[in-house]
């Protein structure tokens, strides 16, 4: 990689090299199971590095095959998406400016982390709210890489609802922005006699032949992150063509994103919350309906394995928290101690309210505690903890948050294998399905938790496994297979917000069927004629590869 180091500094690029031993072990991780060693790693400083590097790589590629731009921010990406074997580009070390945040718009730079965004944006009363459990680790790039949710996605969505614009460099070296289109303007860029006008041409009637299948296609499920949102691109009846729902959660496989434009929204000052704790889910679906009506801002639960796992590493959080708060945490667990005197909950739901002050949201909290007592023994709730300031519900947020954290780092033997982290079904099918899938996890012998967003039905359950181990890996094939099954059995989607990577994308013909996948991958190649953008992922991913780049040794690198 000496030679491309070169001939990038001749053309002018101006960012930073790195090819250390230091630098390739780090970037040939993310957040995922799967371990691939790049060869060099550049850190541009400006969009002007972007379009270098990638009229380099797209001069370059028939003569080098194997080279390719895969970029990065934080790297907490779970499905593989953020590794790859040859350039990483790095843009969580220069592309780091909020630019601006008004009352209905913020732009930022791809790495950006998000806490920092969020921070700056409530200073200003706004909020670009899907909010995923790592909003403390990513960054904005990664959440439109991979059309992230999270705790507020009942009420707002995923990231797609919210970028309103990006600048993006195309696969023949130049930066363009993005933006929705009507048919007059996009009858103007498909005019264009350049690369741009060709994409937009291409894709335009790609989309019109086969507008029914594509509109039939999308998932009946309140959020998705699986293929390219095709169905979101073009509509007949509103006339708006709008390129940047496929470039959200394209995983950095149609070009480079370096700049983002957000609609943000008004940030209500306050929330509280209504915890229930649930004897069994028989009648959860129906529990979820009801408690949906009263639109929550988000809608929470974690299962009796992570509530325990939390009181037994509960010293753990001494570490996590520091003591002060630590000592809170304990003090504001003692009512909770005689809720479970009768034994632990099968479930635990946390329900957020939103108001303007505490008189409000208590009087809300009170309204729907009053409604869902009258069926009580329905709902198979044996009791209810009322907390109407965000103070006093923080111990709930805890567990659910950082229960899994503290888990993976007291079992030694074992390591992260998310693998079906992110399905969703709609809420109605819930007391069918979690039984089926704890069977299986059962079945396989899988350690694992069960949390997410019962609000819309999105779980995240992450095994902990030693998959250095043959026999472990082994399982990773047959129990996808089942879930994957159970998932699409009951109408639902294999990634709600975590994305296809390496480890979903072999399965997109499962979920979709042949027809559109190959619609995805014909998306793919209209953007990357050469495959020079994040290769082997999403409609392209294949499981032999990814199999074979399963990590096998997580032994803390030497210092």
């Amino acid at each position: 990689m000496k030679e491309v180091q070169t001939q990038l500094q001749k053309q002018g690029f101006s960012g930073d090299f790195d090819s250390s031993p230091e630098t390739l072990e780090k970037f040939s991780h993310d957040a995922s199971m799967f371990e691939i060693r790049p060869k060099l790693a550049i850190a541009p400083k400006n969009t002007r590095d972007v379009e270098i590097a990638v009229k380099y790589v797209a001069d370059n590629k028939k003569k080098d095959k194997s080279l390719s731009l895969t970029a990065r921010s934080a790297g907490t990406d779970m499905s593989g998406g953020a590794i790859n074997d040859s350039i990483i580009v790095d843009f969580k070390k220069y592309f780091t400016e909020v630019k601006s945040i008004g009352k209905t718009r913020a732009r930022t730079q791809p790495g950006v982390y998000f806490r920092d965004f969020d921070a700056e944006a409530k200073e200003k009363g706004v909020l670009m709210p899907t909010y995923p459990a790592s909003r403390d680790l990513c960054t904005v790039g990664g959440m439109v890489a991979n059309n992230s949710g999270g705790e507020k996605s009942i009420e707002f969505g995923n990231t797609n609802n919210f970028v309103s614009e990006v600048e993006m460099v195309f696969a023949d070296g130049v930066a363009r922005i993005v933006k929705p289109l009507d048919k007059k303007g996009l009858d103007k860029k498909m005019a264009q006699d350049d690369f741009e006008g060709k994409v937009y041409r291409e894709i335009y009637e790609m989309i019109e032949a086969n507008y029914d299948i594509i509109k039939a296609a999308e998932p009946k499920v309140s959020k998705n992150a699986t293929g390219y949102s095709l169905w979101r691109v073009w509509d007949r009846e509103t006339g708006v063509f709008d390129l940047t729902q496929a470039i959200v959660g394209a995983q950095g496989t149609l070009g480079l994103v370096t700049d983002i434009e957000f609609k943000v929204n008004h940030a209500r000052g306050q929330e509280g919350l209504l915890v229930m704790f649930l004897k069994d889910i028989d009648h959860l679906g129906d529990l979820v309906d009801e408690v949906v009506k009263y639109k929550p801002s988000r809608f929470e639960s974690f299962d009796d394995n992570t509530l325990w796992l939390s009181i037994k590493f509960m010293p753990a959080f001494l570490k996590l928290l520091g003591p002060v708060k630590f000592i809170k945490l304990l003090f504001s667990l003692i009512p909770d101690l005689f809720l479970l005197m009768n034994g632990l909950p099968r479930m635990i739901l946390m329900v957020s309210i939103k108001g303007d002050n505490k008189e409000e949201i208590s009087a809300k909290i009170k309204k729907l505690r009053a409604e869902l007592t009258k069926k009580k023994d329905f709902y198979r709730i044996t009791g209810f903890e009322e907390l109407p300031t965000e103070a006093q519900g923080e111990k709930f947020w805890t567990m659910r948050r950082y229960s899994f954290q503290i888990l993976r780092s007291k079992v030694k033997d074992k390591h992260t294998a998310p693998f079906i982290d992110d399905l969703i079904v709609n809420p109605e099918h819930l007391p069918e399905f979690l039984p089926k899938i704890r069977k299986i996890i059962k079945k396989y012998k899988l350690f694992a938790t069960i949390a997410g967003h019962v609000g819309d039905g999105n779980f995240h359950i992450i095994p902990l496994m030693n998959i250095e181990l043959e026999s472990e890996r082994k399982k990773l094939m047959p129990a996808m297979k089942e879930v994957n099954e159970l998932i699409l059995k009951y109408g639902g989607s294999l990634s709600g917000e975590h994305n296809d990577g390496l480890v979903r994308g072999p399965w997109l013909r499962q979920m979709y069927g042949d027809k559109i996948v190959d619609l995805f991958r014909e998306t793919k190649h209209i953007f990357d004629p050469q495959g020079i953008f994040n290769p082997r992922k999403k409609a392209n991913a294949d499981w032999d590869y990814s199999y074979s780049h399963i990590r096998k040794n997580f032994d803390e690198p030497k210092k």
